[in-house]
């Protein structure tokens, strides 16, 4: 990369072209600019193998990518001495009151997996970043069964978990020094006899009772206890990344993801991170009058508010879990995948948030 430098006399010379005048000409490097492309190439490759893993779990079918094989991912990434991995299973979610997701892998034969990635490159008395993500790996919208065409493409409700699970996999290649933890909270969402029904209420691990009228508003119902549990790790932030409402589609289409949080300045650090990796994402309103949308006559909260603002009840449905810590939700379903001929996983948000923690350093 080399910069070449004409003296005075050559640029006024006439004969700047003679072979007297290419003998005068300098060649320099700038060393600084080297330096600037080295750096950006390793954090480029490191990003794209990110995403790509990202890519690579939203494409796998639900009969191979399940929970269990999510808990196989990361333990494989915890294999490079990088990670502590805790994998939660079922019996040891009941005893911690993890009622909420627990109702959702009630109908499948798959168990789910509360699975926990501790990267810890920074001081260890920092605390970390979190990330937390919604690992569906097949939505048939339980009792409340989807539409048959286009069920196939609930495969890729797990793409906030590979989000996750790509962003732990650019850290490692990086050795960033932050501190982040990971939280995927991995389940199917099957209708059989045992499955949760319409008019169910659970226990969250909050203590907050939940009255189900859609089995399809699944999302909600991981995420909130994921959330309750990652409270223990008294974390500077915590993003969660969620393939959560088509009325997201609806609003903001696949070009950015919509972006909810209780803390503004981590709403811009956001949107900066978006802007600087073009992954965007776009704030929406988190309002206390859109609340009462999800009264019940029977507990502390339903887990729908109608049809009205969908993407804005369910992030508010989040917000109730989330009162003690800086918190932004980040609702992928229009940006995680492409539909038709072009059918794929995409990867995002992995730039994002890798651009977002990388800001943070």
């Amino acid at each position: 990369m080399g910069l070449l430098t004409y003296t005075s006399d050559q640029l006024k010379s006439k004969k700047s072209d003679t072979p007297l005048a290419l003998k005068k000409v300098q060649l320099s490097f700038n060393k600084s600019a080297i330096g600037l492309a080295e750096k950006g190439l390793t954090i480029g490759q490191a990003v794209v193998k990110g995403i790509n893993l990202a890519r690579e779990l939203g494409d796998l079918p639900g009969n191979i990518c399940t929970p269990t094989y999510l808990a196989e991912t990361a333990k494989k990434l915890s294999a490079k001495n990088a990670l502590k991995l805790t994998v939660l299973e079922e019996k040891e979610m009941k005893v911690l009151g993890m009622g909420s997701l627990l109702s959702v892998s009630a109908g499948s034969d798959q168990p789910a997996k509360l699975i926990v990635m501790e990267y810890q490159g920074g001081d260890k008395k920092s605390a970390p970043y979190a990330l937390v993500g919604k690992g569906i790996t097949f939505d048939t919208g339980g009792i409340s069964l989807k539409p048959g065409p286009g069920m196939d493409e609930m495969k890729f409700d797990m793409c906030g978990a590979a989000s996750v699970l790509g962003t732990m996999q650019t850290l490692i290649e990086l050795k960033l020094p932050i501190n982040v933890v990971g939280v995927i909270a991995a389940s199917e969402n099957m209708p059989n006899g045992k499955a949760t029904k319409p008019g169910d209420i659970v226990t969250s691990m909050s203590g907050q009772t939940i009255e189900i009228l859609n089995t399809d508003a699944e999302g909600r119902l991981v995420l909130c206890d994921a959330l309750t549990y990652t409270e223990k790790f008294k974390p500077k932030t915590v993003i969660d990344i969620a393939t959560l409402t088509g009325a997201c589609v609806i609003a903001l289409g696949n070009h950015a993801s919509g972006l909810f949080s209780n803390h503004d300045a981590l709403s811009n650090e956001i949107v900066k991170a978006g802007n600087e990796s073009n992954d965007r994402a776009w704030p929406m309103p988190l309002w206390d009058d859109y609340q009462k949308q999800l009264d019940s006559n029977f507990a502390d909260i339903a887990n729908i508010g109608g049809k009205e603002g969908g993407s804005i009840t369910a992030a508010c449905f989040l917000s109730r879990f989330t009162k003690n810590m800086k918190w932004a939700h980040l609702d992928i379903a229009g940006t995680a995948w492409k539909s038709g001929s072009a059918k794929g996983a995409t990867g995002r948000p992995v730039g994002l948030l890798v651009q977002y923690l990388l800001n943070q350093i």
